[in-house]
């Protein structure tokens, strides 16, 4: 009896998996000089869990990130979502993946300066095909929940830099991606603008049952987290949570 219920148990951690890394290793080549930024790194990241990154500067943790998004392959090791090894796919397929499974929150919000907010939060559905009018309802909808009610048609320059950040997540969200990943997304900030960008994307996480993973250097939003990695010599170890 104890061993079904433990078969059920694992069974039931399998599924609620959103992504694992096995072995993942980075290297870039410098002259005659390799350098290994990442280490054989094997995490289990579950789904709708808060994840935050920390390390000092240039341990690899935006490389880290960058490898999870797919915005760069790595020189050995596998990236799984849900048993699927996206390393595996075409840079078509691949680039398809990250623009429909993936929203990024970046520490400079990246908008496009001659379009407005809502514009700016429907850019990834224009690239996806999606009908302009459904592209419209769902940015509206969202720009409501980041809270920038009233601001849709506000051009960045036209917005503060919390209002801007704010934008910046509406569109990392608005293609229902599984994961959202952000580096550094409130580095940019004051201390106060930075905490409410905090509090919003904690109530994101547990409303959407979305994964977020974040790349920080805040140790106060590093703690309110499910789960803390930290990164030392290119290899991650769990510093909170399972």
């Amino acid at each position: 009896m104890q061993e079904t219920e433990q078969k059920e148990h694992n069974i039931d951690n399998q599924d609620n998996i959103c992504l694992k890394t096995v072995g993942l290793c980075k290297s870039y080549i410098s002259g005659s000089e390799e350098l290994q930024v990442l280490k054989s790194l094997d995490l289990t990241i579950e789904i709708g869990e808060f994840i935050t990154i920390v390390g000092v500067s240039g341990v690899g943790k935006t490389t880290l990130l960058n490898l999870l998004g797919t915005l760069d392959r790595p020189t050995a090791g596998t990236v799984l979502y849900k048993d699927r090894d996206i390393f595996k796919l075409s840079d078509g397929d691949l680039a398809k993946f990250r623009n429909q499974e993936i929203g990024f929150v970046f520490q400079f919000h990246h908008l496009l300066p001659e379009f407005t907010a809502i514009e700016n939060v429907m850019m990834p559905t224009m690239i996806a095909g999606m009908n302009k009018e459904k592209s419209i309802k769902l940015a509206s909808e969202l720009l409501q929940k980041v809270g920038l009610e009233g601001r849709e048609h506000h051009k960045p320059t036209e917005l503060s830099g919390g209002e801007q950040q704010r934008v910046a997540v509406a569109r990392a969200l608005i293609n229902d991606p599984k994961v959202i990943l952000a580096d550094e997304p409130t580095g940019n900030l004051d201390r106060k603008t930075g905490e409410a960008i905090h509090d919003m994307i904690f109530s994101l996480n547990r409303e959407m049952k979305k994964t977020f993973i974040i790349v920080t250097h805040n140790e106060h939003l590093a703690q309110r987290s499910d789960k803390i990695i930290g990164l030392t010599d290119g290899k991650a170890e769990v510093l909170k949570g399972d």
